[in-house]
């Protein structure tokens, strides 16, 4: 990989972008493709497929073998509400790969005690979004039923692209919140993505089945989320 490669490479991790390397094997020359920009059509399904995998792999195009090799932000899974479910959720998360955060101001919850080892930060979400803001490789769980603390960090997750924002509650709750977000300013569109009532539909009853049920939905959500090649079009 070359230095102009590689500093772009560095660039999209710094940015927590994922990124494709394209590397020819007759030549040896290398091609970086960032989500979000214009790639060669005829890459367009490899990089796709790549990318919701995180596989590397060799392909033919254009009658040229290239390796690709994937490069992934480390996802990770912010919860708004030390409740039971994070409780389960935040144990969970971890073997499945993922990074984990649990937000609540309510200091009678958010205590070490029942959070050991869990990174837990009790401020506001917005005050914490304001120096670790939101992306694409983010999942967003909001858990406290509580309109103050949810209501804003779902406004912003759905905003910056998160690719999982779910809200426990029933759907009579959730009608509740789909009217406050479009106070906030939200479409229509932008609120249909809210996951509610939150995680797969399997039955779950206890805390630690509902946490099984969402950690499930956000890891289909990563492998199956909408990858965008330039500001518009999907690849």
């Amino acid at each position: 990989m070359d230095i102009t490669t590689l500093q772009a490479l560095n660039a999209a991790r710094a940015d927590r972008r994922a990124a494709v390397a394209f590397t020819d094997l007759a030549t040896g020359q290398s091609h970086l493709c960032v989500e979000g920009e214009r790639c060669p059509d005829e890459w367009v399904d490899a990089m796709a497929s790549a990318l919701r995998s995180g596989k590397a792999g060799i392909i033919v195009a254009a009658e040229r073998s290239f390796f690709l090799n994937v490069y992934l932000p480390p996802p990770r899974i912010l919860i708004v509400g030390a409740v039971h479910i994070s409780q389960a959720l935040a144990r969970m998360a971890p073997i499945a790969g993922f990074d984990l955060t649990v937000v609540d101001p309510r200091t009678a919850f958010a205590t070490a005690e029942r959070f050991a080892g869990v990174e837990l930060i009790a401020e506001w979400p917005e005050d914490v979004l304001k120096v670790r803001p939101f992306d694409r490789f983010t999942a967003m769980v909001a858990v406290t039923h509580d309109p103050k603390i949810d209501d804003e960090p779902i406004r912003a997750a759905l905003a910056s692209g998160c690719f999982y924002v779910g809200a426990l509650g029933s759907r009579k709750t959730h009608a509740s919140r789909v009217e406050r977000l479009r106070r906030l300013g939200l479409t229509d569109d932008a609120i249909a993505r809210v996951k509610a009532p939150i995680g797969l539909d399997i039955g779950a009853a206890s805390p630690a089945e509902i946490a099984v049920a969402i950690l499930a939905e956000i890891i289909e959500a990563l492998r199956r989320r909408d990858i965008m090649h330039g500001s518009e079009e999907r690849l």
